[in-house]
């Protein structure tokens, strides 16, 4: 398996895995697969994670992993591959909203945040305003620019 750029012909998969895990999706479109990754098998798609970026802060959404692949470490590297990609981009802070996995993301170490503390931009998103539950939990985690790599002489 490997975890690639998405690609406009992976979005009705990517559809059918959010519906499978139960995951708001009425707001997506072709055009957000820009900022989102997927975990392949061949030519399946077995995983999904993305983002909508607003200036230098991000809302991580629609992380889901395919039944019959969990427990594999998946959910942890498609996280890991996007919070790279959103480093390379210039986003300092990954916001999220979930009813599922808190647990998750806090071991990983996304902290609960206040709604009202998240930045306007990323409140006013679609997920934000309505598809999510008011009682989805609010998640943030400050991302750290990697360290440059010490030269070895």
């Amino acid at each position: 398996m490997s975890i690639q750029p998405a690609q406009e012909s992976d979005f009705h998969a990517i559809v059918r895995l959010l519906d499978e895990t139960a995951l708001p999706h009425a707001d997506l479109t072709p055009e957000h697969l820009a900022h989102f990754l997927v975990a392949r098998d061949g030519d399946t798609v077995v995983g999904v994670v993305g983002m909508e970026a607003r200036g230098d802060a991000a809302l991580l959404r629609s992380l889901a992993v395919a039944a019959d692949r969990r427990g594999g470490g998946w959910a942890s590297r498609l996280v890991d591959a996007l919070e790279a990609r959103a480093r390379e981009s210039g986003i300092r802070t990954l916001y999220l909203l979930t009813t599922t996995a808190e647990g998750f993301f806090a071991r990983r170490g996304y902290q609960s945040a206040e709604r009202d503390a998240v930045p306007d931009a990323i409140r006013a998103t679609e997920e934000f305003r309505g598809i999510c539950p008011a009682s989805a939990v609010c998640m943030a985690r400050p991302l750290v620019p990697m360290a440059e790599p010490v030269p070895v002489s």
